[in-house]
């Protein structure tokens, strides 16, 4: 019974991350941040019975890239990057669960412009206006950035739109890695110029449709 009901409190919680804005979850795990630690207790859980977790990989090619670079991990979960790499992590998520972890909406994160070589969305696009996530990796990419998404490919209504909007944000795709069955993996390269927020929110008004959906458990 006990396991039954972590169950639906993760279910729970996971569908208000996926069907609301982030500054409305942020508002929701300031207010009870208690729930941080119940999501990924049951995101972990999840985890055991994947094949392959996507941060894994990330780590693994971090570790063989030069020390010097500068990262932020949005959406970070616990921080798992920032504690398994060389390079300096900044890591943002809803709440502050250790150190590693500056607490924000990752539409609005404290860092200045141009200032990372990597942004990195592992399974994090979870917000109702995530387009307003992938703004804020623009803003905060160095040119000739990179960014790396990841997200599990059921989610994908058009890949190809996905990417044609990315590219009205200034990222160009130079990788798109759809080999694993459950999970996508894409790297774009940011543009040489500074980032145009005029333009890339008109281009991403365009989806006339919700490029990802929300990832919903089923109700046991």
């Amino acid at each position: 019974m006990a396991s039954k009901l972590r169950g639906a409190r993760f279910r729970w919680i996971n569908e208000q991350l996926y069907t609301t804005r982030g500054e409305d979850a942020f508002a929701l795990f300031q207010d009870q941040p208690e729930i941080f630690n119940e999501y990924h207790e049951g995101f972990q859980s999840q985890v055991k019975s994947w094949p392959t977790n996507p941060v894994d990989l990330y780590i693994k090619v971090l570790r063989k890239l030069p020390s010097t670079l500068v990262v932020a991990d949005m959406g970070c979960g616990e921080a798992k990057i920032a504690q398994s790499v060389k390079q300096t992590v900044h890591s943002f998520d809803l709440v502050a669960a250790n150190a590693h972890i500056t607490a924000c909406n990752i539409a609005h994160t404290p860092m200045p412009d141009s200032a990372v070589d990597i942004v990195i969305f592992c399974l994090s696009l979870m917000g109702t206006n995530y387009l307003d996530f992938l703004r804020e990796a623009r803003r905060i990419a160095k040119p000739n950035g990179q960014l790396w998404v990841a997200e599990v490919i059921s989610r994908f209504t058009d890949i190809d739109a996905f990417i044609q909007v990315l590219d009205g944000l200034g990222f160009k795709l130079s990788v798109k890695d759809a080999s694993n069955k459950m999970f996508i993996l894409f790297e774009f390269s940011s543009s040489p110029s500074t980032p145009q927020p005029k333009r890339a929110k008109s281009v991403s008004s365009k989806a006339s449709a919700p490029l990802l959906k929300p990832c919903i458990y089923k109700r046991r």
